[in-house]
């Protein structure tokens, strides 16, 4: 018994499962619901991030939204730091919570885009990572307003911020598949942005139509 509870690879598993539970939770849809504002998925882009959670008028709602996203990713990936496992590991840990965001357990699978975990993830792997990417994103979204093509520049960027920074490794890996699914997951953003039909920052957003 003793073995199996020190086993790596079981303390592995049952911490990226853990991960990726903590990253089911939406808090865009959580903290919607405590301040009585309408499911972010029934109106704007029907994302539920932070980005969509401004559209309806709540900064405060917007903020905690973002900073709850940001910190499951990454308090599981600080965690498997100070518990001292590998970068395998660690690197395994935060895509669980990633991929959580994306396709949550407790929300039918009906996840978000990943901006926020995905910077939460970045930054508890390295800080100055974390801090560049960061960077890039403001420095997009505040010349030209739109938090799409911020992401989709950061999301472009990090990769290569973490070879130059850090070497090539599992994390590389790791920040590569993160960057390649933010991508997919703006894809209908990517022809708003090319039919000059996105929505800037901030901007208040219609009511997403029902599907058929």
């Amino acid at each position: 018994m003793d073995s199996l509870v020190t086993d790596p690879r079981l303390v592995i598993t049952v911490a990226a499962v853990l991960s990726y539970l903590v990253g089911s939770l939406s808090f865009a849809v959580i903290v919607s619901r405590l301040f009585g504002l309408s499911d972010p998925r029934t109106y704007g882009s029907g994302n539920p991030g932070a980005t969509n959670v401004l559209r309806s008028g709540h900064k405060g709602a917007a903020v905690l939204t973002l900073l709850f996203d940001a910190l499951k990713g990454f308090v599981p990936v600080a965690i498997a730091h100070h518990m001292g496992m590998t970068e395998t590991a660690v690197t395994l840990i935060g895509l669980a919570a990633f991929l959580g965001h994306l396709w949550p357990i407790f929300f039918r699978f009906e996840g978000g885009k990943g901006v926020a975990t995905a910077a939460g993830v970045l930054l508890a792997f390295n800080a100055t990572l974390g801090g560049l990417v960061l960077a890039v994103w403001l420095l997009m979204a505040v010349v030209f307003r739109y938090s799409s093509l911020a992401a989709l520049t950061a999301s472009l960027a990090a990769p290569v911020i973490q070879w130059q920074l850090i070497g090539a490794g599992p994390m590389t890996i790791g920040v590569a598949i993160m960057s390649a699914l933010l991508i997919w997951r703006h894809a209908a953003n990517i022809q708003k942005l090319l039919a000059g039909q996105e929505s800037k920052l901030g901007q208040k957003a219609a009511p997403t139509p029902p599907q058929p």
